[in-house]
């Protein structure tokens, strides 16, 4: 493919998706012809540092942690106009997938292969002193050959963090994100649940920042629909480990990402036998 120009050095071979203030391009160097995702993150107003901000948090988080389901990221240039920054390229690992909000798996057996996956590499951020703080399906990717990647470590800090503001996304949030209070492994393991929920029943659950669009409501203000109500042929012990992941306090939920693997391995291998069973009917 030919390269439409280039960005610090590299050839810029496609466009790959825009956000706040930012573009990932797919190039290429092409000294050793090695293919990259890049982003390059531009500061046009006051308002923008926080981007700026964010892409240096995610470099000096996710280069730290080495892991086959983390994405990778390699190196990051600072572009300054006078003293201040006005322009960061952040050179990452290039994943030819999909996230788990833009293709779906309607198998739970897939589902949870997914799911097993994501929960070892955010116990391996958890490992390496950090807390991702904004797992939701669109930072959860997966490939054709079936290997996961957890992306996006914008928002990411050491665990124990009290943020000066509230960062997070609403529909995923952890109450004690939205409260400011320390932002611990069980933060992760709020928005994971949330995530599995949404994966499961195609809705939201309310949070302290509520949105409405595709959002389910509580019975009272405690409880929260359970997910087997909404797709009854879920298993039990699946509704389960969801509704205890997002409990609203943090010591309530399950203790570790590696204890939720564990639950969720043998969930699959429940999966696995009622589908061998059907099968031979």
């Amino acid at each position: 493919m030919k390269s439409l120009r280039k960005i610090n050095g590299y050839d810029v071979l496609n466009t790959l998706g825009t956000g706040a203030a930012s573009t990932i391009y797919a190039v290429q160097d092409s000294k050793t012809n090695q293919i990259y995702a890049l982003k390059q993150v531009l500061k046009k107003a006051a308002d923008d540092q926080k981007f700026i901000d964010q892409a240096i948090n995610e470099h000096n988080i996710a280069s730290r942690i080495d892991h086959p389901a983390v994405r990778k990221c390699f190196k990051l240039k600072k572009v300054r106009k006078l003293i201040a920054v006005s322009e960061i390229n952040l050179l990452m690992e290039l994943v030819d997938g999909h996230n788990i909000q833009q293709k779906r798996h309607e198998s739970l057996t897939q589902l949870a292969r997914i799911f097993i996956a994501a929960a070892d590499a955010i116990h391996a951020i958890h490992e390496a002193g950090f807390v991702h703080a904004d797992i939701k399906p669109i930072n959860i990717l997966f490939t054709d050959q079936h290997s996961v990647k957890i992306i996006d470590f914008g928002h990411s800090c050491p665990i124990g963090t009290v943020k000066d503001r509230v960062q997070g996304t609403p529909d995923y949030i952890a109450p004690e994100q939205v409260r400011r209070q320390p932002i611990t492994e069980r933060t992760d393991i709020f928005s994971f649940g949330a995530s599995l929920y949404w994966c499961v029943t195609n809705k939201f659950i309310p949070t302290l920042i509520p949105k409405t669009d595709n959002g389910v409501t509580r019975k009272d203000s405690t409880t929260l629909i359970p997910p087997i109500e909404i797709k009854p042929e879920i298993p039990l012990s699946l509704n389960t480990l969801i509704l205890e992941c997002i409990r609203d306090l943090p010591e309530e939920r399950p203790e570790s990402m590696p204890a939720i693997k564990a639950r969720l391995e043998l969930i699959l291998t429940q999966l696995q036998r009622a589908k061998a069973v059907e099968s031979t009917k």
